[in-house]
């Protein structure tokens, strides 16, 4: 099954707390999981960021939205324990404890209209999405279709230059990753008639004792198999062990099981991966504004 959504959460969270005992949010987040039934794998999913599983995300923010509305209560950090207010609602409960639920309490009103004052002109969009996901889904999902733009954006001007500039733009985003030695011309672009089909050099040491060899292609259609295999012979021409195949457009199956067992080690990049190397490693972008997301320093209050 999915991982239920968190508004799906509260009420058996509340029930949870209904017997009066202190719980942990970790030892909810277990109870409550196995009474979802979920796998291992729906328990680790991670929220697009990769930073924390979708699930924990959504109990606590099922615990957060509880406290706000007086559900709740926090007697210390990470706990929680049912309050009179939330005995009440288990006395007659609807059949799932919504925002729109919550909001007949002044204290959570007061809650969400603070959190709503920064966008006061919210869409019918975002106001379902707000239905179905915790603060941080919203910003990420929004994140992602930002990102989702500027790569396709990306992708577009990198096919629409010459062929050269693409060649030293893949050179500059392998220097950019890590590759070759921290040094000047630890890259190169080599890219013209006779070259072997090998368009770009990295030293990964300062004597090019061990080189990573390129291939760039700005192509629209498909790279197949014999493409692959050029540049393979490209690579025992030059003796070498290590090459990184790069494009605008996208491999076929064959060519993406070709290199799988083959000798030298060759990696393939398509234009979709392209474009998230540029954005990851600010190559053809720049920022233009950052958010900073923070909370409260436990250590600060309990010191």
């Amino acid at each position: 099954m999915p991982v239920p959504q968190f508004q799906d959460i509260t009420l058996p969270l509340l029930r949870l707390a209904a017997d009066g005992q202190t719980y942990s949010l970790a030892g909810a987040r277990d109870r409550l999981a196995d009474t979802f039934g979920l796998t291992e794998s729906e328990r680790e999913e991670l929220l697009p960021s990769g930073r924390q599983a979708r699930f924990a995300n959504r109990v606590a923010w099922a615990k957060v939205y509880l406290e706000q509305a007086g559900l709740v209560t926090s007697p210390a950090r990470g706990k929680f324990v049912i309050a009179p207010r939330g005995l009440d609602v288990l006395k007659d409960p609807p059949d799932r404890i919504s925002i729109k639920f919550l909001e007949r309490f002044p204290e959570f009103a007061t809650f969400r209209a603070r959190g709503q004052r920064a966008a006061p002109t919210t869409s019918v969009d975002a106001a379902s999405a707000e239905e179905t996901e915790t603060p941080e889904e919203t910003l990420e999902a929004a994140y992602q279709q930002i990102r989702g733009g500027l790569a396709a954006q990306l992708l577009e001007r990198v096919k629409a230059a010459p062929p050269r500039f693409f060649e030293q733009l893949v050179v500059e985003l392998l220097l950019k990753m890590g590759y070759g030695s921290a040094r000047k011309g630890a890259g190169e672009a080599i890219g013209k008639a006779g070259d072997e089909g090998i368009d770009g050099i990295i030293n990964e040491d300062r004597l090019g004792l061990d080189r990573v060899y390129l291939q760039a292609k700005r192509w629209d259609g498909t790279v197949g198999r014999p493409e692959i295999q050029r540049f393979v012979g490209a690579l025992h021409g030059k003796r070498a062990r290590k090459g990184v195949f790069i494009t605008t457009s996208s491999f076929s199956p064959e060519a993406i099981s070709f290199v799988e067992t083959i000798d030298p080690r060759v990696v393939l990049i398509d234009g979709e991966q392209l474009a998230e190397f540029m954005i990851d490693f600010d190559i053809g972008v720049t920022e233009e504004r950052s958010y900073q997301l923070k909370r409260i320093d436990s250590d600060f209050f309990d010191a």
